[in-house]
């Protein structure tokens, strides 16, 4: 073969491979759908921008892997319960249920009916995985009668790899959020849940209203709590009860959990820590860091009977009935108290106790913290210790709000007083507490939510922008945490792609801001899948629903101009085919409409328009009539016997092959002559 027939086919298999790119891209784009919800909208139109469902419920039902269910603002009244049970099947390849660009969707829970008041019936149940709950209000749950079991306002159970990010829980008949089973992975990201309250339930008066809870996992990877507030919840702000795989805890408050009524009561039975991390029984370890918990009727952070220790790293305990209690219990047997030691020991650096008051500290692993440094703390070693602010609105990036309460001020002697513990620190030594001095922190979401308006074709974007790696390592990561604040960054990127706004790209944190600044984790980033400090990455793209699939357009006008310039390669070649014996050679059209002749007696192919998807018999000759060169192709990636793909009838040859592209023209017998028929050839020789 000539170098020029060489040239010839690449540059056509170059071009069929362009296009098949761009096929599989249109297909894979075409799987991803938006849907629309909104109050005025009813479950039989069609879920488009102009005519959307009026319920979550019908959004879930109709939505599959990679699609976007957008709520528009207002009160949605539930009356039964939302089961959330599809699933996504990857992190960039998620169920998203989220708020419209800036919009407030409230699923108002009040008129919600249990169908079974002995046990939890959640407002929300999720059993689905791989899905994304983003911008929404969950509030109200209905008030059970004196004895009722108590109600979750959104559970997950069973379910995994899930992300709540932004969400706002309030004013439940039990827990804000419960996830129960399942195999982790989760991310519970800048969500506030509060005002969480079972009066008189059937556990007691308050035993439930938890504002979080993570429980009775035994296998997979770890959920993340990150960038959450937990305030006035009858019971605990976070729970881990009999949760066996660690949970990394980070960047969150923990404010007057133990009391109801917005502070003025205390539930009989609630028992009022801010982070009850424990009642592991085999040991596990969770990571709780840079947290900050106040006025909490009994401890700040209570250990719970774990039979194995934690590791707790500048943290900052204020106000509390008890600022520490690392109580240990043996297995089974939580009315008996033990003392750690070894491995098993908690582990404590770098926390601020104010005042010092804590308990069963007997073999903890305890240095470097204001009790062990004798430190006389005073009000003035802080910006400020008045909490104004700290239920106002986050920050636009969706982080916590930036109030100066309990930052150290200058000057303060918990300044370069801890070691280091993997957190990132600015000056000799890093911190005490929470805040790292001159560092600025956030635990956004990178962006808004990347709706893009409608326009034609719909709305675009939603896509999943990524997490920030650790301490500011991993991709996208940034370099802040200060020893106040874990790098890990909490941003999830929710700009989309194509004409959706918001946040890719890569953390950009630890600026240095002055006096008592936080930490920056990052906005943005890509990478791997989510663990515990590593990056997350994806962007899943979605398209209208009900035809308005704008980026299809784009995806078709890529496909003709490649078309186009495959047409005029084809026309630019005149030369004959060369010539060879039928047993070694079969050809295939393109999808221009030429017919493939075929037969003992002649050595090349000749076209001349049209085709049909039959075989016939034509002046002794076998003909077959082809979809197109690029199906061919296909066939014989899939299956190296293209025979048995291409040329399903009785006598056609079978044999092995490898796959040449490559055109001509051909017109009655002389090349350059006549009309100029176009013909591609598919060469496939035996192996």
């Amino acid at each position: 073969m000539s170098a020029q027939k060489n040239s010839f086919a690449v540059s056509l298999s170059a071009g069929f491979g362009l296009a098949v790119l761009l096929l599989l891209a249109a297909a894979g784009r075409a799987e991803a759908t938006e849907y629309f919800v909104a109050p005025t909208g009813s479950d039989s139109n069609p879920g488009t921008m102009a005519q959307p469902f009026a319920t979550m419920q019908k959004g879930h039902d109709v939505a599959a892997a990679g699609d976007t269910v957008w709520l528009r603002a207002g009160t949605y009244k539930n009356t039964k319960q939302i089961k959330l049970s599809r699933s996504g099947t990857s992190d960039s390849n998620r169920i998203k249920f989220w708020a419209y660009q800036s919009e407030l969707p409230v699923l108002d829970c009040s008129s919600y009916v249990s169908t079974n008041k002995a046990v939890d019936m959640p407002c929300i149940e999720i059993t689905g995985n791989w899905l994304h709950l983003r911008g929404l209000e969950i509030a109200n749950g209905p008030v059970g009668a004196s004895g009722d079991h108590s109600i979750s306002q959104l559970r997950s159970d069973g379910a995994s790899n899930n992300t709540f990010e932004l969400l706002n829980i309030h004013h439940g008949f039990g827990p804000g959020l419960f996830i129960a089973n399942g195999t982790g992975g989760n991310l519970i990201l800048n969500v506030d849940s509060h005002d969480n309250y079972d009066k008189n339930g059937s556990q007691g008066d308050g035993q439930n209203g938890d504002g979080f809870g993570v429980h009775y996992q035994t296998t997979g990877p770890s959920t993340i709590i990150r960038g959450c507030r937990s305030w006035i919840n009858s019971d605990d702000g976070y729970d881990l009860i009999s949760q066996e795989v660690p949970v990394l805890v980070e960047n969150n408050w923990a404010v007057m959990n133990g009391f109801s009524n917005g502070g003025a009561s205390s539930p009989a039975d609630g028992n009022g820590n801010g982070f009850k991390m424990g009642s592991s029984e085999t040991g596990i370890r969770h990571i709780v860091q840079n947290n900050v918990a106040w006025k909490n009727k009994a401890s700040g952070f209570y250990a719970n009977h774990s039979t194995g220790g934690n590791n707790w790293f500048n943290n900052t305990s204020f106000m509390n009935g008890t600022q520490y209690n690392m109580l240990a219990s043996p297995a089974g047997d939580p009315n008996t108290t033990i003392t750690l030691t070894g491995a098993l020991a908690h582990k404590m650096r770098n926390n601020i106790g104010f005042p010092n008051k804590n308990a069963n500290m007997t073999g903890v692993d305890t240095a470097f913290n204001t009790w062990d440094l004798n430190i006389a703390q005073a009000a003035s070693d802080f910006m400020s210790t008045s909490d104004t602010g700290y239920q106002g609105a986050r920050q636009a990036d969706g982080s916590i709000p930036n109030i100066p309460f309990m930052k150290l001020a200058a000057g303060s002697p918990l300044i370069d007083k801890g070691t280091d513990v993997g957190l990132p620190f600015t000056g000799a030594a890093p911190d005490l507490g929470a805040y790292e001095f001159g560092l600025s922190s956030s635990t956004g979401s990178g962006g808004g939510s990347g709706a893009g308006g409608s326009g034609a074709g719909g709305a675009t974007g939603g896509g999943a922008g990524g997490r920030t790696g650790a301490g500011g390592s991993g991709a996208g990561g940034a370099t802040g945490g200060g020893a106040g604040a874990s790098g890990a960054g909490g941003a999830l990127g929710t700009g989309g792609s194509n004409s959706g706004s918001g946040g890719a790209g890569t953390g950009a944190g630890g600026a240095s801001t002055g006096g008592g600044g936080q930490t920056t984790t990052g906005s943005g980033g890509a990478g791997g899948p989510e663990a515990p400090g590593g990056a997350s990455g994806g962007c899943s793209c979605a398209l209208a629903a009900g035809g308005d699939r704008g980026e299809l357009g784009g995806i078709a006008m890529l496909l003709a101009f490649a078309a186009f310039a495959l047409k005029s390669r084809v026309r630019r070649s005149n030369q004959r085919p060369d010539r060879g014996s039928i047993k070694d050679r079969t050809e295939v059209t393109s999808k221009t409409g030429p017919r493939l002749m075929i037969g003992d007696d002649r050595r090349f192919l000749r076209t001349d328009g049209g085709f049909r998807r039959d075989l016939r018999r034509w002046d002794g000759l076998r003909r077959w009539d082809a979809n197109s060169a690029l199906s061919v192709a296909l066939s014989a990636k899939r299956d190296q016997t293209m025979g048995r793909r291409a040329f399903p009838s009785e006598g056609m040859p079978r044999p092995r092959v490898k796959t040449i592209i490559r055109t001509r023209n051909w017109s009655g017998g002389q090349a350059g002559s006549g009309h100029g028929a176009q013909m591609a050839r598919v060469k496939r020789r035996s192996q």
